[in-house]
Formats: structure tokens, C-alpha cells, sequence
């Protein structure tokens, strides 16, 4: 196992959780593409464009420890957990998907698509557990990890961009807005497919803690919710976020950014979206209403996650490339960071009468 700076960040002496966001020592030395909580304990899987994964311990009052660290042979896109917490999975510009015991410290190749893979998840289901991995290779597989080759592998329309698993509920996003809802007991073949209801490039789409729908978050800073059943779609909705007026003045809020990442709280089913303005906010999608805005981050939030108890929210802030080559300044952050959620953040409103 490689470890990596014993060093632990000592931001923190008091115990209520701190007012300010802890930021992590010995973060990635290359943007951030993926941030992960075990489900079982406070470790925190981290992938990045500097070919490697790495694995944080998070004490009880922020402080954090590197644990260990794992290659891949190019940028890591992507990072996920087993359900027991014992092993993460991730996939690369390699074309690879490594898995990363975390008892024996040993990783291993388990997965080979012909293209990055963008994004892993782990399924969980009454039949077994595999690995789904998403490429720009226009596939999805799924893997045994006891065997050497795909399970099965679906065609999709286009490169997968995005995908997220709440069994039984997967849905994955790919170039050209195609939006692909599988019934996991029926994995190789779409429940439906539909065009984005947002106009421009979907960046991402995350499930509702309660499978019965998804959020989806485009480059033109707006999200989407979109429920899976005929019988629910008259609460879909979109609305407009990660926004700015061009001057103070103006206030017509021209200048548009991409949602890069959502989060669904895990205890609330409340969630965040952060974007390449630097800025999070949290949302109660049933009263469709913001609950907290974060103070603007000095860059870009490409990643975010909450741990398992909803009680400590991660967040990375690294430049994302929305502004192309130019926009990669020397000196730009690159920073982990913590953030203790109070209950007000992140609980649902009462329901108006």
C-alpha cells in the first residue's frame, strides 16, 4: 500500500463543526475529476488528472490522513465503493477500470474498454454485484469481477458522459443530449430513452435516493428533474442556477456556467449542485426551493459528495477546462475541501399547506 503524507491537517482544535470549510492536506497535484465516501466509514476516494487515486481518512472533527494511493496509467475520471466499503473501483483515460483492495492494498486491472471510461459504479442487486463502467467507446459493461470478461455490454447511442445507479434505477447520459432509464433486473436493455429536457450538453445526471427519478445538470447552468413514470411527470420541472450578471447593475444574468456535478443527500434526498462559477448551492427539489449558497470558491467545483450519514459534504476546487486552454493559469487552486452540513442546509422545508 502506498501512503502518502503522514501529515494531518491541523486546521482544527474545537469540536462543534467548524463554521469555515476544512480544507484537506496533500490534495492531488493535478485537477480533481471524482470525489467518493466509502459507505461504511469517513474514507474519502479521490481520482485525478494526475493518473491517481487517492484514499483520505477523515477524523471525527475534519482532520485528515493520507491512507494510500493507487495509479492508473492516464487521468482518472471516476471513483466509486463497494457496498461493504472493503474496495474501490475507478476508470481512466487508460481505457481501464482498476480496482483497489483496501484491506490488502493490492489494485488490479478489471475492466478494458476502447476508449476513457468516464464513469464507474458499483451495482448491488438480489442477483449479485457488478461493476458498470461507461465509455466514450459508446458502450456500457458490466463486470463480474471474478471473471476477465464483460458480463454483457449495451450499445449506446452516442459517448457516455454521465451515469448514476439507485437500484433499481440507472440512468446514463450520453453526447448529442440522449438520456438512456434502465430497469437494472432487465440490464441490457433501455426501460425508455428520451432527449434531455435541457437544449445543451448534459453533464451530468444523478438518481433520487428513492429510484423513482433523476436530476439532470447541462453546460448552460440549469438542472432538470425528471421523474421515470408517466404518472409523475406533471412535477417535472427545470430551473436556472450557477449564474451571473455581467455587471452589478445589469442584473441579467448573461453569464451562463456548466453544472458539473449533483449530489443527492442521502438521509434528506435534499441535494447540491456545484458548477464551474465556483459556487454550491443545496435545493429542496419538492418545495423547489434553495436552501444555502455557498460563498464563491476561487475556482471552478468539478466534484462533490456527501459521506454516508449526510453529515460531512466534499467538495473539489480545480479548474475543469470550461474555459479551454486558456483558462489553465499558472498558480490556479486546486484544493479538497470539507464542509460540516448543519440540519438547516440540508433538511427538506415543511410542505405549505
Amino acid at each position: 500500500m502506498s501512503f502518502f503524507g503522514t501529515s494531518t491537517s491541523g486546521t482544527l482544535a474545537t469540536q462543534p463543526p467548524p463554521d469555515k470549510d476544512i480544507e484537506v492536506a496533500d490534495p492531488p497535484t493535478d485537477s480533481i475529476s471524482s470525489v467518493a465516501f466509502s459507505p461504511t466509514a469517513d474514507y474519502l476516494a479521490v481520482g485525478s488528472w494526475d493518473n491517481n487515486v487517492r484514499i483520505y481518512e477523515v477524523g471525527a472533527s475534519g482532520q485528515t490522513q493520507g491512507k494510500a494511493m493507487y495509479p492508473h496509467q492516464g487521468p482518472v475520471l471516476s471513483v466509486c465503493w463497494t457496498k461493504d466499503g472493503t474496495k474501490i473501483l475507478s476508470g481512466g483515460a487508460d481505457n481501464a477500470g482498476r480496482m483497489f483492495d483496501v484491506t490488502t492494498g493490492q489494485a488490479t486491472q478489471v475492466a478494458q474498454h476502447d476508449a476513457p471510461i468516464r464513469i464507474v459504479r458499483w451495482i448491488e442487486s438480489p442477483q449479485g454485484s457488478v461493476l458498470a463502467t461507461g465509455s466514450w467507446d459508446k458502450t456500457i459493461k458490466y463486470w463480474d469481477l471474478r471473471t476477465p470478461n464483460p458480463v454483457s455490454t449495451v450499445n449506446l447511442p452516442e459517448r457516455c458522459y454521465t451515469m448514476d445507479v439507485v437500484y433499481p434505477l440507472m440512468v446514463v447520459g450520453t453526447a448529442e443530449r440522449h438520456i438512456q432509464v434502465f430497469n437494472l433486473q432487465n440490464p441490457t436493455t433501455p426501460f425508455k430513452t428520451l432527449t434531455s429536457p435541457l437544449k445543451w450538453q448534459t453533464r451530468v445526471v444523478s438518481c433520487f435516493p428513492s429510484a423513482n427519478g433523476f436530476a439532470v445538470g447541462s453546460i448552460e447552468g440549469r438542472v432538470a428533474i425528471q421523474y421515470v413514470e408517466e404518472k409523475d411527470a406533471s412535477n417535472n420541472f427545470s430551473f436556472k442556477c450557477h449564474r451571473r450578471d455581467q455587471t452589478p447593475s445589469a442584473k441579467d444574468q448573461s453569464l451562463v456556467y456548466a453544472v458539473n456535478d449533483i449530489s443527492f443527500h442521502p438521509v434528506h434526498g435534499t441535494f447540491s449542485t456545484c458548477g464551474s462559477d465556483g459556487t454550491i448551492n443545496f435545493w429542496d427539489k419538492d418545495a423547489r426551493t434553495r436552501l444555502k449558497s455557498f460563498d464563491p470558491a476561487p475556482g471552478p467545483v468539478p466534484c462533490s459528495t456527501f459521506n454516508r450519514a449526510g453529515t460531512i459534504f466534499a467538495y473539489a476546487v480545480s479548474y475543469d477546462w470550461s474555459k479551454g486552454h486558456s483558462g489553465m493559469t499558472p498558480g490556479h487552486p486546486n484544493k479538497l475541501m470539507l464542509h460540516a452540513c448543519k440540519d438547516d442546509e440540508v433538511k427538506r422545508k415543511p410542505q405549505k399547506r
